[in-house]
């Protein structure tokens, strides 16, 4: 069973970069999928980045394309999250989930694996 951990978030100003890691326990990069989640105050998670490791693909939010990479790292065991040209409404707790299937969704409900999330606060 992979477990999510995620790291790396912070408090930045507007137009600053930050970059979220996720670990396991177990291999990330066992699973056949990582998302990258997040909820900002009030309002319900939203997919915003994930990545299919048996063909590579990814895909991303209108809301962050452009500014926010997904990467894997194979040596380090570690998905990142690359985010740039950080904006006040990035503000939200970010979450890393993971999947023993291919995802293709934004439903948060098609992902296993959750991790407890690690906080982004953009200021203006």
């Amino acid at each position: 069973q992979v477990q999510p951990v995620e790291s790396g978030g912070g408090s930045v100003q507007a137009g600053g970069s930050l970059r979220l890691s996720c670990t396991a326990s177990e291999n990330i990069l066992s699973s056949a999928c990582v998302a990258w989640f997040r909820r900002a105050p009030g309002q319900g998670r939203e997919g915003i980045a994930r990545m299919n490791f048996g063909d590579g693909t990814t895909s991303y939010a209108d809301s962050v394309k452009g500014r926010f990479t997904i990467s894997q790292d194979n040596a380090e065991m570690t998905v990142y999250l690359q985010m740039n040209s950080l904006r006040p409404e990035d503000t939200g707790r970010y979450y890393c989930a993971a999947d023993t299937q291919a995802c293709y969704t934004w439903n948060f409900r098609g992902y296993d694996y959750w991790g407890q999330g690690t906080q982004v606060t953009v200021s203006s």
